[in-house]
């Protein structure tokens, strides 16, 4: 983990450098799209990293001045296979930004939808050595949390303070300031397969960008998509994407969960090209526009036109009920949500003192979606939309651009991380380190 503290701290320095020069863009990149937006700082109120600990601040300080989107080429369940179209496909998108903004970027914070994402729960504390609690002490208390053996070939992607507590004191933000004796600490940390930031760091690099941080697609949209009462009382975003769907879990203004289910809309979209025996394109076209997952009796009666060009006049202007197609569609949704409820129980979610889901992503606009959510998650479901940013078009303000909004305000007040502080020199946190001292007091 410590290589990856040391190339943590780094992009963090490169996005503070950026955000002094007023200038840094965020790429989504997806399985459907990848989409880029360029973030211009006026010297407003975006936060610095040294004025506290806790959760995201306002959305002041930066407004949208380019913004551009293309089609996904090389990238499935959100991580990269094809590194040559996905290059091609970042070019696009931020050659189109950087030409509506009329500035040149350097800087880029990505997110991504894959890598197995992996969730963990850990602990620290130390005895306070002053009257009051300093920046060393939380520096102390994060590097005293046992890092559990994830395991080889994976990367910290997250590592956020989402608790402290002062003697018996518990539910602190930023305990800085404030007096005691012990002080512990609660951190979530999310871990992924490396080599997906790895790809995607290279891609970046060969665009002529300098990667500026790292986030989960996951975690970017429950930024934008849940409003501050369910941040803070208990929630979970559930973003819909191409390939893969995003599970996030946030209480007190912090994610405490992250997962992934390896299916998507694009898999809906196979099933009705199998099913009918059309193109990829035409499938999407006629989930786009006639797609459902509960049928009513009029269903039977809306005949659809399937189209097509193979030049067989009876298969191309073959018609289906619309009934039909929500018998290709249902099944599939129902899996995902399905393997959506096993983790939300996996994660204890029906613990949290409020159990709202909010759906997202693209793949949340297919009609009657909320209405079977509500049926297999048994809770209150809602339709969530990105939050308002500055002069964000039209064009960006659905549910298919969550995460890419929500890794603006990421961009702008990123929540603390472990690599924020200053580490004692022989505290690192290492794995090996933490097991060997282990092993001596166990044997001797």
């Amino acid at each position: 983990m410590t290589d990856f503290y040391h190339s943590q701290r780094a992009m963090r320095d490169m996005r503070n450098a950026a955000l002094q020069r007023g200038v840094i863009a965020v790429l989504d990149v997806g399985s459907a799209k990848i989409g880029c937006l360029v973030l211009r700082f006026d010297g407003g109120t975006y936060r610095n990293d040294q004025e506290g600990v806790g959760p995201m601040a306002g959305q002041s300080g930066f407004r949208v001045i380019g913004s551009a989107t293309t089609r996904s080429r090389g990238v499935g369940f959100g991580e990269i296979y094809s590194m040559p179209e996905v290059e091609r496909a970042i070019r696009t998108a931020l050659q189109s930004a950087q030409k509506l903004a009329n500035v040149r970027v350097d800087h880029v914070i990505a997110c991504f939808s894959g890598g197995r994402p992996r969730s963990y729960g850990l602990e620290g504390e130390v005895t306070v050595e002053n009257p009051t609690v300093s920046e060393q002490d939380i520096a102390r208390v994060l590097s005293s949390c046992d890092v559990p053996d994830y395991g080889a070939g994976r990367d910290v992607l997250h590592a956020q303070p989402v608790n402290f507590a002062l003697d018996h004191r518990s539910g602190l933000t930023d305990p800085r300031g404030q007096s005691g004796e012990v002080l512990a600490t609660d951190v979530h940390m999310l871990t992924v397969d490396e080599k997906v930031i790895r790809d995607l760091a290279y891609c970046v690099k060969r665009c002529d960008l300098e990667l500026a941080g790292v986030a989960s697609s996951a975690y970017a949209s429950g930024i934008s998509s849940l409003v501050e009462d369910e941040q803070e009382l208990g929630a979970a975003c559930i973003d819909f994407g191409g390939g893969s769907t995003g599970v996030s879990i946030f209480i007190k203004k912090h994610m405490i969960y992250c997962d992934a289910v390896r299916l998507g809309g694009d898999h809906v979209t196979r099933d009705i090209s199998m099913g009918l025996q059309v193109p990829m394109a035409v499938a999407e076209r006629i989930k786009t526009r006639n797609g459902g997952l509960i049928a009513t009796g009029m269903d039977d009666r809306d005949m659809i036109e399937i189209g097509g060009n193979t030049g067989d006049w009876e298969h191309d202007r073959r018609k289906i009920s619309r009934t039909e197609l929500i018998g290709i569609m249902r099944p599939r949704m129902e899996e995902v949500l399905e393997d959506v409820r096993a983790h939300l129980d996996a994660a204890g979610f029906d613990h949290l003192p409020s159990q709202q889901i909010v759906l997202t992503g693209g793949g949340s606009q297919i009609p009657g979606l909320d209405g079977l959510a509500s049926r297999i998650l048994g809770q209150q479901v809602r339709l969530g939309r990105p939050l308002r940013i500055h002069r964000l078009p039209q064009a960006y303000s659905g549910p298919s651009c969550s995460s890419l909004v929500g890794l603006s305000l990421f961009a702008a007040h990123p929540q603390d991380e472990w690599w924020d502080f200053e580490a004692p020199q022989q505290g690192y946190p290492s794995r090996s380190f933490k097991r060997a001292v282990r092993w001596f007091r166990e044997n001797w």
